[in-house]
């Protein structure tokens, strides 16, 4: 395989990677982004929370950030990463090569397991969502269902009414929300129902929830509160440090891991995740590396 020497490597095609390679790239540096496709962002119908765009797609934004890359001259490549390694920097392995630098950037972000309902492909993210800070606004005044497996699920709800909406109906699994707290969702005017999502009803308007056991409960939006995983196997590897939940990676103010000259950007790192936070991630880690090249 061919080994490429780079300034940086940045892995992921979110918006923090992206901002990341604009900035390194207009101080002509040598960056390659490594990407595998798809990705949380890029799935967005509606971005409406992002300064100086009043509404734009996660795909827009990210295939306009992959043109802005390449214009300045930063090269893009759609490889899967399998591994990242310390040796005289780092040594980024994929299937088709290696590529080498001295600082890498990962922004792969993560990846969600709600369970399979049927036509959640017909309403996921026009009124099925998944992020409360980027489409919570979309359900104000609306009759909603919050879907989930854990207790996440009722702080969701009860968040949700306080500032979006009063209409309410959680749906947990058997066995998640104890007694007492059922009395707390009745005291805030939170419907509950025990029981699993089977089906999304409508055909191009959602009109409710089909559960496993035949109840049909109406609602014209759902949040979606289930666990999801980091994308972050190809650095099994490296000895980082983690977060208390030992999921995401624990970073300095700077965004630098544990091991040093690597930052993460954006869902695996501790914090907020969004994209104008990633990319605002982003342009200080550009700024901070070329820093770091200059020796300054």
């Amino acid at each position: 395989m061919q080994e490429n020497s780079y300034d940086c490597i940045i892995i992921g095609a979110g918006p923090g990677g992206l901002q990341a390679a604009i900035h390194l790239a207009r101080y002509n540096r040598k960056v390659i982004l490594l990407d595998h496709g798809g990705g949380r962002t890029r799935h967005a119908l509606h971005i409406e929370n992002y300064l100086g765009l009043e509404r734009t797609s996660g795909k827009e934004l990210v295939d306009t950030g992959i043109r802005q890359i390449t214009s300045f001259g930063a090269e893009f490549r759609r490889e899967d990463v399998a591994s990242v390694r310390v040796e005289n920097g780092f040594v980024v392995t994929t299937e088709k090569g290696r590529y080498q630098a001295p600082y890498a950037i990962v922004s792969a972000g993560v990846v969600e397991h709600p369970p399979k309902i049927r036509g959640m492909n017909r309403f996921f993210s026009r009124t099925v969502f998944t992020c409360v800070d980027c489409d919570g606004y979309r359900t104000t005044g609306k009759k909603l269902v919050i879907l989930g497996d854990s207790l996440e699920a009722m702080r969701l709800a009860f968040a949700m009414r306080q500032m979006f909406t009063p209409d309410i109906m959680l749906i947990l699994p058997d066995g998640v929300l104890p007694d007492d707290h059922a009395d707390l969702l009745a005291e805030d005017g939170i419907g509950f129902l025990i029981g699993a999502p089977q089906e999304f009803l409508g055909e191009t308007t959602l009109r409710g929830v089909r559960l496993t056991d035949g109840r049909e409960i109406a609602c014209q939006v759902v949040m979606l509160s289930y666990e999801y995983t980091v994308n972050d196997s190809c650095l099994a590897g490296l000895a980082l440090a983690r977060e208390g939940n030992g999921r995401e990676l624990a970073t300095d103010p700077a965004c630098e891991t544990s091991v040093k000259n690597l930052f993460a950007l954006g869902a695996l790192k501790a914090g907020k995740a969004q994209a104008i936070i990633a990319a605002g991630q982003g342009a200080m880690v550009g700024i901070e590396i070329n820093r770091r090249l200059l020796n300054l």
